[in-house]
């Protein structure tokens, strides 16, 4: 039993010795082993947004555009053919594109001056705002067919509520803010504003404001969504100021305002609704978009024919892509996959698809007279606010 026990333990000390030998830096090793690791701190959590009441919760605090990955559509759409809808001003029609093989499929009369096509809160039905007709042309995106028009009046932008609950006309020369029913279009309230020209919009990340701004008086709205009234107002300290499109960051901190005689995009604090600084980007600074990562913006230079890159980390913009041979990018929106950015070219009866990775153009595609809003449709997202296409 005793000359067991000294065999047992001679064999044990000899294998510790071989596994001694299996390297360098062993004594490291095992003392590392009997020490305890630090302990990894778990990553803060994200407190939730408390929004607009009736408003699908937010995704994500820090990235009001998570649903809009690429490809990501709702069941709604999914069905969808995809197709670019293209508003032409001067022609009273909409003409319709494969973006697949950049061909025209149709091209559909409508009422007199069209400025945008906006999807609805629902995602089903695609509405093109005839300003001076004073009607809304409902489009089916399931089949391209329009339908029966609805008296609508000075219908130059349409936004959503992000509860759905209300559309917002922009009505530009009626300036007013008209809150009307989503679905049949009629009145709920209707609010006069001061400023002159409001045209172009974004909601809070909570949805609880939204900012507007007023084209010809060059002035900023804040309005109360729940409560369907102006907040604040401001004039943009810049003489001659005519802003047009608004994006809100994906942290949803900032408000960026493009302004095309300022020729940048103004940045600004919603919450506090203080005087914003101007970021010059180039001549006619125009239309904001989003890419599908929440990395990069796609700012519009019209009186230039370029297009500069915003990057929202950095907090400053790293390229500019100049289209060949010039023209006039104004409105559009980004391909589902993120990969095509679609801008129409407003005074040059054409559309471009830019390469969102190089900036190379990779079609130029001749329309109506005076293309405006266009939109790509369908697109991720779980719901519309309005405009050409900003999903949340």
């Amino acid at each position: 039993m005793h000359r067991h026990l000294v065999k047992s333990a001679l064999v044990a000390g000899a294998a510790l010795a071989v596994l001694s030998a299996c390297g360098t830096g062993s004594g490291e090793r095992t003392s590392e082993a009997r020490g305890t690791k630090a302990a990894v701190p778990a990553p803060p959590e994200k407190k939730p947004v408390k929004g607009l009441p009736g408003m699908p919760p937010v995704l994500d605090p820090e990235d009001v555009y998570a649903a809009d990955r690429p490809d990501k559509l709702s069941p709604v759409v999914e069905d969808f053919p995809s197709r670019v809808y293209v508003p032409n001003t001067e022609s009273d029609t909409v003409t319709v594109i494969d973006p697949k093989t950049y061909e025209v499929t149709d091209t559909i009369r409508v009422g007199r001056q069209p400025q945008h096509v906006v999807p609805s809160w629902d995602l089903k039905t695609l509405w093109v705002n005839n300003n001076r007709g004073h009607t809304l042309t409902p489009i089916d995106p399931k089949t391209g067919k329009a339908g029966k028009d609805v008296e609508v009046h000075d219908p130059y932008n349409l936004y959503f509520t992000p509860n759905g609950r209300y559309a917002v006309v922009m009505a530009s020369l009626d300036r007013e803010l008209v809150f009307r029913d989503p679905h049949t279009m009629k009145v709920k309230k209707t609010v006069p504003v001061s400023c002159y020209g409001v045209n172009h919009a974004d909601f809070s990340l909570d949805g609880r404001y939204f900012i507007v701004s007023c084209e010809f008086s060059g002035e900023l709205l804040k309005v109360d969504t729940e409560k369907m009234e102006v907040v604040g107002q401001q004039r943009l300290p810049f003489e001659g100021a005519m802003p047009q499109d608004v994006k809100l960051s994906p942290d949803g901190k900032r408000f960026y305002i493009a302004d095309m005689m300022a020729h940048g995009m103004w940045v600004l604090n919603g919450d506090a609704f203080t005087e914003p600084v101007l970021m010059p980007t180039g001549k006619g600074c125009h239309g904001l978009y989003v890419g599908r990562d929440s990395r990069e913006m796609y700012v519009t230079n019209r009186g230039e024919g370029t297009i500069s890159v915003f990057d929202f980390t950095q907090g400053r913009l790293t390229k500019k892509w100049k289209l060949p041979d010039g023209g006039s990018p104004d409105m559009g929106g980004v391909s589902a996959d993120g990969k095509v950015l679609w801008l129409s070219g407003r005074y040059d009866a054409e559309v471009y698809a830019v390469d969102t990775r190089t900036g190379v153009q990779l079609a130029r595609i001749p329309v109506g007279s005076g293309p405006h809003g266009l939109a790509v449709y369908p697109q991720p997202g779980r719901y519309s606010l309005g405009h050409t296409g900003v999903f949340r």
